[in-house]
């Protein structure tokens, strides 16, 4: 199945076309990563936006514990006039990324980048039925800040922050006929992160902290489930369930697969120990499971 994956799949892409120069090379996780650039009109240097793919991939391998392919391409486009867009990730005839960045985009502008790391963390899943988006999306959403905090490059206070903001637009709404049949912006990637996210909470009390939703997507991975290959949903959910020792993913699926499930927000944030305070995120030690949500944005051995 060929897989368009991003904020914007099928865009065109503007920019100066020339003739391919031969692909620089990024080596990290164990991978090879050839990057062609597809113009030469970046006020930026080449090696400003090679760091920016070293970043990314340096974080979706310490969530994975290793880049979750052998061999990736990411071929970049110059569009517009600053910053990174139009994300598309696809396995067919090997595992590629395009994406475009503005001609006039600056160091910082690539720091604060999230989308090539949302696109890498695509890389590491197999490709699901149309019906099943959610999931693709819904773990890019997810996973994305959390690699990037295992490396330094957020912080933990900002990602909570990004969920206690967002985390509401994955809920459904009147009409709602569950995740797979649901197939809007907000349920299609919050939706999807918000299932990401009961089901790392659900793993983690149920094997007292000991292992979590990172454990069972490096295992779906070391299975072979990447962008390459096609899977039934229910092969990848077992094969995290095994890896953690419970049936955490299937059951959640079967509650939130085919019906709306309205989930308590402000409740769950108070047992996590998450809230807004003075315009800034503040946490609860004492939280019920305050021990979880340090241990989600910590790095699995």
């Amino acid at each position: 199945m060929r897989r368009l994956a991003g904020l914007a799949a099928g865009s065109a892409l503007a920019g100066t076309m020339r003739a391919a120069d031969p692909p620089a090379e990024v080596k990290v996780g164990g991978a090879e990563i050839a990057v062609s650039f597809e113009s030469d009109r970046f006020d930026l240097p080449r090696k400003a936006l090679l760091d920016w793919v070293n970043e990314a991939a340096r974080a979706v391998s310490a969530y994975y514990g290793r880049f979750p392919v052998r061999r990736a391409r990411i071929r970049i486009f110059a569009e517009g006039r600053r910053g990174v867009s139009h994300g598309v990730s696809n396995g067919d005839d090997g595992v590629w990324c395009r994406i475009s960045v503005g001609r006039e985009t600056t160091v910082a502008d690539l720091n604060e980048d999230w989308m090539l790391t949302h696109e890498m963390v695509h890389f590491s899943f197999p490709s699901m039925q149309r019906r099943h988006h959610w999931i693709e999306e819904g773990i890019a959403t997810y996973v994305e800040p959390i690699a990037r905090v295992q490396v330094g490059n957020l912080t933990a206070a900002q990602v909570w922050g990004d969920m206690l903001r967002d985390m509401h637009q994955g809920l459904p709404e009147d009409g709602d006929a569950g995740l797979d049949n649901t197939h809007t912006w907000g349920r299609t990637y919050w939706g999807g992160a918000l299932f990401c996210l009961l089901a790392d909470i659900g793993i983690r009390k149920n094997t007292a902290n000991a292992k979590g939703l990172q454990d069972a997507l490096r295992a779906i991975n070391r299975a072979g489930g990447t962008i390459e290959e096609d899977w039934p949903l229910e092969r990848a959910l077992e094969t995290g369930d095994k890896a953690t020792g419970g049936k955490t993913l299937m059951e959640l699926y079967q509650q939130m697969g085919t019906k709306p499930v309205m989930v308590d927000l402000p409740a769950l944030w108070k047992q996590l120990g998450v809230a807004r305070q003075d315009g800034s995120v503040a946490f609860d030690a004492q939280a019920p499971l305050a021990g979880v949500r340090e241990a989600i944005m910590k790095r699995a051995a």
